[in-house]
């Protein structure tokens, strides 16, 4: 298995705040050991790794997880704890994954 990281880089050349959050998240957790390597998506550079494979799978935030095996379809990730869960296998409070699924779709709200 295959493990990509993609975070990103804004326009103005500032990290992606959310980025670095779950980046840090990642290394108090000892996960970042478990990604294979990490591409960044640069908004100034179209042609930037992160950018050209955010465009191939139709991702539109950041930061995502691409997860390869052989002979499947890649699985991406754009939540987090989702793929916490599901990819690293460690518990996750389903609070915080709703909030986390909330916080980037903004147009969703709880019934």
């Amino acid at each position: 298995m295959k493990i990509t990281m993609v975070k990103k880089i804004l326009a103005d050349g500032s990290p992606c705040q959310k980025c670095g959050e779950v980046e840090h998240k990642m290394r108090q957790a000892g996960q970042l050991d478990r990604i294979d390597e990490i591409l960044i998506a640069d908004e100034r550079d179209l042609a930037s790794p992160g950018m050209l494979l955010a465009g191939e799978l139709g991702v539109d935030r950041a930061p995502f997880f691409v997860v390869e095996e052989p002979g499947k379809p890649p699985l991406v990730y754009t939540v987090y704890l989702r793929f916490v869960k599901e990819i690293l296998d460690q518990k996750t409070d389903d609070r915080d994954e709703l909030r986390e699924i909330l916080d980037g779709n903004p147009d969703l709200d709880f019934i």
